[in-house]
């Protein structure tokens, strides 16, 4: 499923921009579109975490996306 697969990419995109928060103190998303304030930032911010709300439910499916291919 497609939205399976944004959701991961997003949460993967995610968990890098912490991993640089934590080892860097670097956050990209806030480097890239202005700080973490700005409009845009925070929709990232936003959609990361719709993201990895909708991957938790992968989690819980019978039907693992390994299956469709």
């Amino acid at each position: 499923m497609i939205m399976d697969r944004i959701a991961l990419v997003l949460a993967i995109i995610g968990g890098l921009n912490w991993g640089c928060v934590g080892l860097f103190r670097f956050d990209v998303v806030a480097w890239l579109f202005g700080g973490q304030t700005a409009t845009v930032s925070r929709v990232v911010y936003t959609l990361v975490g719709l993201a990895a709300i909708w991957c938790i439910s992968l989690l819980f499916r019978s039907d693992a996306v390994a299956d469709e291919g």
